[in-house]
């Protein structure tokens, strides 16, 4: 019992620190990944937060599986590392006697992988899917950010804003360049706003600024002062992207019968497997060598995942392309990670009456 409880303890803290330390990493490189995105103009800023919650929901069952992984293996490698593991072999705890905690510990959060790779993140990847062509579908002024040039889609204009109100909803400095026949016009004024009419119809309305207009690389331009002037802002077309095999659900998969999503279908189930895989991998892998050094099997362990999740990619992308049977998968995969889980096992109970004698030593 308290081998148990403090087996588990050490587990669950182990898992939310890992877990912690994942997602802060993870939430850095997509945020600066959107911001930089945001800065060329491509996002509006008010976007980013929900494009970063999309995001998170697609990486959180792959971030599950490795915490829970490595919360194992770093555990164990510490009962490794400071002899309370020849204590507890010492009292009759045999290496087949961690498996039971470390599932008991490991199968909850398998269940919420499983649950995730299955209907979340397929329904983030969709709603992530909408929420772009959304964006794009927004006019220019929405994609606007304060210091920031801007030019519209088709590429005839350049709109600058210095700053918003405390309220947000006036602009103040607005700088817009535009080119209509063969005329460069560009307009300055000292505020700005955005005005909707009942028909639909989006302008720019700005107030007392000037205009300058004239052809480009003629010294020859016309200025015009005005109290107000406004631009219409021509509507965006919505585009529609058509659903790729990833914002599917899983039941569309399911009746789906081409090799593209037989393919996702394996790559969904794969989450769960090989988080399930990898937990009982590490509990033969956690053996520390004091010959080897502290670090080799976290090394191992590092070469094992990439090994084994670019396998399964590459197997996921052969059952896309046809070269590979729908009803092999990636299941070859799965059994050669088992194996090498069971000659772990095998290996290291054969070891195991070494181990007093090595902590005496």
């Amino acid at each position: 019992m308290i081998f148990k409880r403090s087996l588990l303890q050490e587990l669950f803290s182990t898992a939310l620190a890992m877990l912690v330390v994942l997602v802060g990493i993870v939430i850095a490189q997509r945020l600066a990944f959107y911001l930089g995105i945001a800065a060329r103009g491509g996002v509006a800023s008010d976007a980013i937060n929900a494009l970063l919650g999309f995001a998170m929901l697609r990486y959180l069952p792959m971030l599950l599986s490795l915490t829970i992984f490595l919360a194992v293996l770093l555990t164990l490698t510490r009962c490794y590392r400071d002899s309370e593991m020849i204590v507890w072999f010492s009292s009759g705890m045999g290496l087949a006697a961690w498996v039971r905690p470390v599932l008991l510990f490991a199968m909850p959060v398998i269940a919420v992988i499983a649950l995730l790779s299955l209907f979340v993140t397929p329904w983030a990847t969709n709603k992530g899917a909408e929420f772009k062509d959304q964006l794009e579908a927004r006019d220019e002024l929405s994609a606007i950010s304060p210091g920031m040039f801007k030019e519209s889609s088709h590429a005839d204009r350049v709109f600058f804003v210095e700053s918003f109100d405390e309220l947000g909803e006036t602009v103040k400095n607005v700088f817009v360049q535009s080119m209509q026949h063969q005329k460069l016009g560009i307009i300055v004024a000292q505020q700005g706003y955005r005005k909707d009419e009942a028909n639909g119809d989006t302008f720019l309305v700005m107030k007392n600024g000037s205009r300058y207009e004239g052809k480009p690389n003629l010294p020859e331009f016309s200025m015009t002062q005005f109290e107000s002037y406004a631009i219409r802002i021509e509507p965006t077309e919505v585009k529609h992207s058509p659903p790729s095999v990833r914002s599917k659900s899983t039941g569309e998969l399911l009746q789906e019968r081409s090799p593209a999503a037989s393919a996702e279908m394996h790559g969904r189930l794969a989450v769960p497997v090989s988080a399930f895989l990898l937990v009982l991998l590490a509990i033969p892998l956690s053996f520390v060598d004091p010959r080897a050094g502290r670090s080799a099997n976290l090394i191992m362990a590092v070469l094992i995942y990439a090994i084994y999740n670019n396998l399964l990619n590459i197997m996921q992308v052969w059952v896309a392309q046809g070269k590979l049977s729908t009803m092999v998968g990636l299941w070859p995969v799965h059994a050669a990670v088992l194996l090498l889980t069971g000659y772990l096992f095998y290996r290291r109970l054969f070891l195991l009456p070494l181990l007093p004698r090595l902590g005496r030593a």
